[in-house]
């Protein structure tokens, strides 16, 4: 019996293989193969240029900038983002009034597509008509930072549309995470004079640990991608001031024609983003908590 299995498993899995091969791995392969080229994107057959294309991303200050903010972003959404969606989670579960509200408040976001967002953003930032800028004149400032204008505000201001557009995912998982925790635990909890925070850090938060690792990895994609809201909203700029590797590819991609340029710049981030998720994985490992 055991002997014949792979006559019948192979044809039921040998399509689905064959597209999955035909349209990810070979793509990929084609991928890594003009990162190595010279190609406009018009012309038959890339030049193989070998490293030269890794070379010069070395020596890009563009490059550099990039990455710099997709690190800032992979700092700073994590901490802020999973840290209001864990509050979010456990307030609502604990029933606080007008939970439900809340709930459908905060989740809405995560319904609208990236480009409906941006373009919301960019009217709430106007330095004329922008709802920012008249509540700072309305307080007595007579003039207010131009939020995605200048280069010390523009990133600030992106992280802050990000963490309010992705909140309410991350929220959804710790609140399915925290569902499913046995009520005996979170009342004897209660018999021991444990309060709100003693409950969430003693009680809630080691359960949720799987969950946690989960959306690590989901924030440090979003991280280092931010390409949709971040061309939506400023295309990069003030001055390179909000660039990231994702805006930088596409530059160089579809403006300028380097695809084997772009493609060397698509296999660094690629093997960032596998290395750090990865990473995260290993070193949040622990025995799972049973209950």
């Amino acid at each position: 019996m055991y002997r014949n299995k792979y006559r019948i498993i192979i044809p039921f899995l040998s399509p689905a293989l064959i597209l999955y091969g035909l349209f990810v791995l070979y793509p990929y392969a084609q991928a890594m193969y003009i990162a190595f080229t010279k190609w406009k994107g018009l012309r038959k057959s890339p030049r193989f240029v070998g490293l030269r294309n890794f070379e010069k991303l070395l020596e890009d200050d563009h490059f550099w900038s990039a990455l710099t903010h997709n690190v800032i972003y992979l700092v700073v959404l994590p901490l802020v983002t999973l840290g209001f969606a864990l509050f979010l989670a456990f307030m609502i579960t604990q029933k606080v009034r007008f939970s439900n509200f809340y709930r459908i408040t905060f989740f809405f976001p995560q319904m609208m597509s990236v480009v409906a967002i941006g373009i919301l953003w960019s009217f709430v930032y106007h330095p004329t008509i922008g709802i920012f800028t008249s509540l700072l004149q309305a307080l007595g400032i007579a003039d207010p930072p131009v939020w995605l204008g200048d280069p010390a505000t523009a990133l600030g201001s992106i992280a802050l549309v990000t963490v309010w557009q992705s909140a309410g995912f991350f929220m959804v998982i710790f609140m399915a995470g925290m569902l499913s925790i046995p009520k005996s635990l979170y009342e004897a909890a209660a018999i021991d004079g444990a309060g709100r925070r003693t409950t969430f850090f003693k009680v809630t938060l080691p359960l949720l640990w799987e969950n946690m690792r989960s959306s690590l990895v989901f924030i440090t994609v979003l991280a280092m991608d931010m390409f949709g809201i971040t061309y939506t909203m400023t295309q990069g700029g003030p001055d390179r001031a909000t660039d990231v590797l994702a805006t930088l590819l596409y530059e160089h991609a579809f403006l300028h024609s380097r695809f084997g340029y772009a493609t060397s710049i698509a296999m660094v981030y690629f093997i960032i983003v596998l290395i750090l998720s990865l990473l995260i994985m290993q070193m949040t490992r622990r025995e799972t908590i049973e209950f």
